[in-house]
């Protein structure tokens, strides 16, 4: 399983840094707290995806 931050996360989904926060503060992302880092799931990322697909249809 694969771990990103916000230095690789963001792209992924097309978003900037504050976007990413914004969604992991309010409990869209669901994250993890390794250290200082706040740092999400491939999985987790998937299940965002398929998320806003379900209210899209």
């Amino acid at each position: 399983m694969q771990l990103h931050g916000s230095d690789t996360g963001p792209a992924l989904l097309g978003i900037g840094r504050t976007k990413w926060f914004e969604l992991i503060t309010s409990g869209e992302l669901r994250s993890v707290k390794i250290g200082r880092r706040r740092l999400v799931s491939e999985a987790a990322i998937a299940d965002f995806v398929a998320k806003l697909e379900a209210t899209a249809a």
